[in-house]
Formats: C-alpha cells, sequence, structure tokens
C-alpha cells in the first residue's frame, strides 16, 4: 500500500508542477521566449501574498484577490519594457534578459525578507485530511491545488480554442508578421500572454507557500520543476504540462519511497535526462504524433 500512496502523492504534486509550469508553457508557445525569470517571479508572488495577508488581515485566499490582478499588471509592463525590447535582439536575448531579472529579483527579495523562511496558513485545510487505509492519506490542500491546477489548464486551453484571443495569440505564435497584416496587434496579444504567464506563476507560487516553507533562493529550483515538467510532458503543449507535471511528482515521490527523501530530486532529474535522451519532443509530444 505504501507504494500506492506513493503515486497518488505524486499525481496530486504534479498538480502544482503542472501549475508552476503552465505559464512557462504558455509564454514559450505564444512568443518562443524562455523565461528564466519564472520561478523568481512566481516567488515574488508568493512574498506579496504574505505581505498582503500580514498587513492587510486577510487570508492567502482572499490576498489573491489583490496579488493576481497586480501579477497581471507586472507581466503587461514587463512585456512592453523587458521582453519585447529583448526579443528584436536575437534568440539569445530574451534568455539574457530573463536571467538577469531572475537574478535582480532574487537578490531583491533577499535584501528586503532576509533569508528567513515564512509559511501562508492555509486555514482548516492545512491539516485536512482524507485516509483512505493505514498507508494512504489524501492531503485536502494538495486536492484542492490539483484540482485547480485542472481548472486553469482547462480554461486556458479552451480559452486558446474557442476564444477570438486565442485565435489572435494561435495567429500570432504562427507567424507574427503575416499576423499584423491581419490586423492583429502582435504586441497587445504577447502582453496578455505575459499577463496570464504571470497571474498563474503567482497562483502556483502562492499554493507552494501553503505546502511548504520558502525563502528568498527558491525561484530557482521552481523553474527547474516548472522546465522539467514542460519538457517531459511536450514543449509548449498545455496538456502536456499536466502530464509532465504529474510524470515528474511521480517520478519523485516513488524515488523516495524507494531510495530515500534525500534521493526524490534526483530520480525527478533522471526521468528529465531519460526523456531529453530518448523523447525529446516530451511524452505528450509522442502521443501526438502516434495518434
Amino acid at each position: 500500500m505504501t507504494w500506492v500512496n506513493a503515486v497518488i502523492q505524486g499525481i496530486l504534486l504534479g498538480g502544482l508542477y503542472a501549475l508552476f509550469a503552465c505559464g512557462l508553457s504558455l509564454m514559450f508557445g505564444v512568443m518562443r521566449v524562455i523565461n528564466l525569470a519564472h520561478g523568481d517571479l512566481a516567488l515574488l508572488g508568493t512574498f506579496m501574498v504574505l505581505v498582503v495577508s500580514e498587513h492587510v488581515g486577510l487570508s492567502p485566499f482572499a490576498s489573491l484577490l489583490i496579488v493576481l490582478p497586480g501579477a497581471a499588471v507586472v507581466g503587461y509592463v514587463l512585456q512592453h519594457l523587458l521582453f519585447g525590447p529583448s526579443l528584436r535582439g536575437g534568440e539569445l536575448s530574451p534568455m539574457l534578459a530573463t536571467f538577469g531579472l531572475s537574478i535582480v529579483i532574487g537578490n531583491l527579495l533577499l535584501q528586503i525578507f532576509s533569508a528567513d523562511t515564512h509559511s501562508l496558513g492555509a486555514g482548516a485545510l492545512t491539516t485536512a485530511s482524507w485516509h483512505i487505509s493505514s498507508q494512504i492519506s489524501i492531503s485536502a490542500l494538495s486536492v484542492v491545488i490539483f484540482g485547480v491546477a485542472l481548472l486553469v489548464l482547462i480554461g486556458l486551453q479552451l480559452m486558446l480554442s474557442y476564444t477570438q484571443l486565442g485565435r489572435k495569440m494561435r495567429a500570432t505564435a504562427d507567424d507574427a508578421a503575416t499576423a499584423e497584416l491581419v490586423g492583429i496587434n502582435a504586441k497587445r496579444v504577447y502582453a496578455i500572454a505575459a499577463a496570464i504567464a504571470l497571474t498563474t506563476a503567482a497562483l502556483a507560487g502562492t499554493f507552494f507557500g501553503m505546502r511548504s516553507s520558502f525563502d528568498p533562493t527558491l525561484g530557482p529550483s521552481q523553474l527547474i520543476f516548472a522546465f522539467e515538467a514542460v519538457i517531459i510532458g511536450g514543449l509548449g503543449s498545455l496538456w502536456g504540462t499536466l502530464v509532465g507535471g504529474i510524470a515528474l511528482g511521480i517520478a519523485q515521490t516513488v524515488g523516495a519511497q524507494a531510495f530515500g527523501a534525500s534521493w526524490s530530486i534526483f530520480c525527478g532529474n533522471v526521468l528529465f535526462l531519460a526523456v531529453l535522451a530518448f523523447r525529446s519532443e516530451g511524452i505528450f509530444a509522442a502521443r501526438e504524433a502516434a495518434g
């Protein structure tokens, strides 16, 4: 039964990784930008929720009503001030720009909040769980996170498939120059995509802060998990991020069950390298090709 529990926990953990990864996947899919500051921007959202909850007196969930719109504005502004201009400098320029942004955010958080660890309370969800058997226990918070991740991914997929904005995003992703010839404002589409990506990142960062303690140095590690989930599932595919996140989560929890907790991250990295070596387009992309 302990192995079954490890798989269940891995699936639920994969929901959090998918939520981290969907914004990264969206930015790459629309703009072909790999945002190396994604983890630090998510962590910035975590700290903003902490500040609002401590100084305004709202719960972390209520604080999201303030933080998520703020994250959207930050994404929109960053697209115009940083991401957009860097796109004109070639393929390497956006990566360097976002790498610099990651360093700036990480150091800024360290200066303001020091290296102390913090956590976000989730109320009754923090300790609530369902005991299926003596060896299988399911956390209510993990189920909520997984459910939110599913809703976000479904919402994004429906938006891309059936709305005018989604059609503009897909057209711009295929050929921005041609899209502008038919009246689509590519810069505005990019800015909206960045706003959505940062909003989902802040949401993921908030749930991360509810699941575990955090400090200003953890942004890069969250980027790595999100990047691994995107690559494992299939770069640029929203459903691939869910597949990749679940696969990564299961690899980590099963690895911890088999070899000990200290091997958890290593086992996830091994899966990541195996996918790169044998299915470089990702698990989800491979299934699409086979179909």
